[in-house]
């Protein structure tokens, strides 16, 4: 059950490709009536990219069109079910560099959902934000765990995540709380867009929702 997303986006299961075409068993959890979305709040100043979805995906480029859609104001991603499935959804400019991302996620089936900053070379600094049997965040580059923490995020629940990247030091918010402050020893490149991801891990099931997704300089 579960595991670390390995956010090396070029490797990606070619069984993905496959699986979807295989039409899911029915679940209704699939189609779970949504809580109420947190406010869309972008600051006044400072935004580099600011996403609600009441434009569809327009400035988002998905890996897969059949995983990505917009339901109910809300990006939704729904893999078919099986271990190790994943998909990208991407945003910005590969000469962004600090910068900070909000975001609001609800899983509806599985344990991972996240984001990544700094994607290069279809690599970056990913954000595992891990739901039952997990309960935890985890900040890692590849196999490289860089941190951790212990967190409640229940399935069926929005929650927000925010991530800084400055220099080669992340911080992590998981709903306001700051969780994981670290340096990169490996330092790694430094710029790149964004990705929200959709992993069905060892649990063999995801059905994710994002939101709000606000992007926001951090240069002096």
């Amino acid at each position: 059950m579960g595991g670390t997303l390995d956010y090396d986006l070029k490797l990606a299961p070619i069984a993905l490709i496959a699986a979807l075409s295989i039409a899911a068993t029915y679940d209704p959890v699939r189609d779970l009536r949504l809580p109420t979305t947190p406010k869309f709040k972008p600051p006044e100043i400072g935004v580099l990219f600011a996403s609600d979805f009441s434009e569809g995906l327009r400035g988002w480029v998905p890996d897969r069109d059949s995983v990505w859609s917009v339901r109910n104001g809300s990006l939704r991603a729904d893999l078919p079910d099986g271990r190790q499935l994943r998909s990208f959804i991407y945003a910005g400019s590969p000469s962004w560099t600090d910068y900070a991302v909000d975001a609001d996620v609800l899983a509806a089936r599985g344990v991972d959902k996240g984001v990544v900053v700094r994607v290069e070379d279809e690599s970056g600094i990913a954000v595992d934000l891990r739901g039952p049997g997990y309960e935890d965040v985890v900040l890692h580059r590849r196999e490289w765990k860089m941190g951790r923490a212990d967190v409640q995020n229940a399935n069926g629940v929005w929650h927000h995540i925010r991530i800084e990247a400055r220099g080669h030091r992340y911080r992590v918010w998981i709903d306001d709380a700051l969780l994981i402050d670290r340096e990169d020893p490996h330092r790694a490149p430094t710029r790149g867009r964004i990705a929200l991801a959709a992993y069905t891990g060892g649990t063999g099931q995801c059905t994710v929702y994002y939101d709000n997704v606000i992007v926001t300089s951090l240069a002096p």
